[in-house]
């Protein structure tokens, strides 16, 4: 079986319609000391309209009563904004907005009463809900990826990664797959219990179970819930394989179980590493490992003879694809035996959380990076289709795939992915459980 993740990405990965943000200024003539800032605020603004038009999402404004045309986001921009949230109020965080959810009946907006009464309001802050679920073991049928099931312990996911494609699955508990995303979080306490009743089902046949495919199972909260490692040790009682995709450091703390269950062939670690660019990386990932931790991680895991391999994921265009030679020579270097890749997703709610983001993180480049990311899915911010979701289509996709593949090629790190072993499951004896003879 295939690495899980060779199709795997935290690509995760915008504004909502409505008045300009709370305590801001309409966009126009600044005085004194804040006309810097109130320059960067319409200049953002433009850009964003600019980009809305090319989306096809708003109408190019008609000329005003004087022959002039207005500026597009002089009357779309504000609109654009609404969902943004207090940069004080957001520090750390990923996601510049928490606009409503795409199930919710009412969009809720924050405003200004006049009473300044929003600088009162507190900064977002992780809360942690228990889950009690049925089963834990997912699975799927979707025939561009390389595993047919996986376990996911938490929902929401502190690293905040901008581009990450599992936020829109906030929705489904009637929350944005903005800020909510990172700050309101799900566990699912008793997921080793269920693991090992779901494996101890006769019919059940093993298989490489894929862990940390949605949200990453080594998030700041596994250092106080520990769910991982207990999961790790009841595949390890039963002998199953399991590929893990992490960008975290954490995992080194592991090293005990992963080295047993490698030494059966049981286990192999992705960790993803987007970019050596530690600005970009904070934007970005603003919780998640450094990229030089990231790079560490990967020396410990290989020299504690555990399989890894570097993801870079997702390559984004004209913003780290420029990166992927130099990310696979440090992976290769750190010891990673294997590499993979996959190019930015845009689904649902994200392409507009990721617009907002490149408006306020790089303006300059916000125009470019969508340009090219529609030319890669056909015209859209995103094609859904099965084959091509993950990797894209036309010359600029076939360009980053043929640079990914020369440099993987050179460094030994291409070829199919190492296959774990299923040999070795077995089905521990549970307590009053009368022994088989055979």
């Amino acid at each position: 079986m295939e690495a899980p993740y060779e199709s795997a990405d935290f690509s995760a990965l915008t504004p909502l319609a409505g008045p300009a943000p709370a305590g801001e200024a309409p966009a126009g003539p600044a005085t004194g000391g804040d006309a810097p800032a109130a320059k960067k605020k319409t200049r953002a603004r433009r850009i964003l309209g600019r980009l809305m038009e090319e989306r096809g999402q708003v109408a190019a404004p008609p000329p005003s009563s004087d022959g002039e045309a207005p500026d597009p986001v002089a009357e779309r921009g504000a609109e654009l904004g609404a969902g943004v949230a207090d940069a004080d109020r957001r520090r750390g965080r990923g996601a510049v907005s928490n606009a409503a959810g795409r199930y919710e009946p009412a969009a809720r907006i924050l405003f200004d009463d006049g009473w300044q009464s929003l600088e009162d309001l507190p900064p977002f802050r992780t809360e942690v809900t228990e889950e009690r679920a049925r089963t834990i073991i997912t699975r799927n049928q979707s025939p561009d990826i390389a595993f047919d099931r996986s376990i996911n312990v938490y929902r929401g996911c502190e690293h905040g990664c901008v581009y990450c494609f599992a936020r829109p699955t906030h929705a489904y508990h009637g929350l944005s797959a903005g800020l909510d995303f990172e700050t309101r979080l799900f566990v699912k306490p008793d997921a080793p219990e269920l693991l090992a009743r779901e494996l101890s089902h006769p019919a059940y046949k093993p298989r490489t179970i894929a862990l940390g495919t949605n949200t990453d199972p080594y998030q700041p909260i596994e250092k106080q819930y520990g769910i991982t490692r207990r999961v790790l040790e009841v595949l390890r009682e039963f002998g199953h394989p399991v590929g893990i995709v992490t960008k975290s450091g954490l995992v080194t703390r592991d090293l005990d179980i992963l080295s047993d269950m490698a030494r059966l062939g049981l286990v192999k670690v992705a960790v993803s590493v987007t970019t050596l660019d530690h600005k970009l990386a904070r934007a970005m990932e603003p919780r998640a490992a450094s990229p030089g931790r990231r790079l560490e991680t990967i020396r410990r895991l290989a020299d504690a003879g555990i399989p890894t391999a570097i993801l870079t994921a997702p390559l984004i265009p004209a913003l780290n694809d420029m990166e992927i030679e130099r990310l696979l020579d440090a992976g290769k270097e750190a010891g990673a035996t294997e590499a993979g890749y996959v190019t930015l997703r845009l689904p649902l709610e994200i392409a507009d959380l990721f617009r907002e983001w490149l408006v306020t993180h790089v303006p300059d480049k916000a125009r470019r990076v969508m340009s090219l990311v529609r030319d890669m899915h056909g015209g859209k911010d995103y094609d859904s289709a099965f084959g091509t979701r993950g990797k894209g289509i036309g010359p600029y996709a076939w360009t980053v795939g043929r640079r990914f593949e020369i440099a993987a090629r050179r460094l030994g790190l291409a070829g199919r992915g190492l296959r774990l072993s299923t040999e070795h499951f077995r089905r521990p004896a549970q307590a009053g459980q009368q022994l088989s003879l055979f």
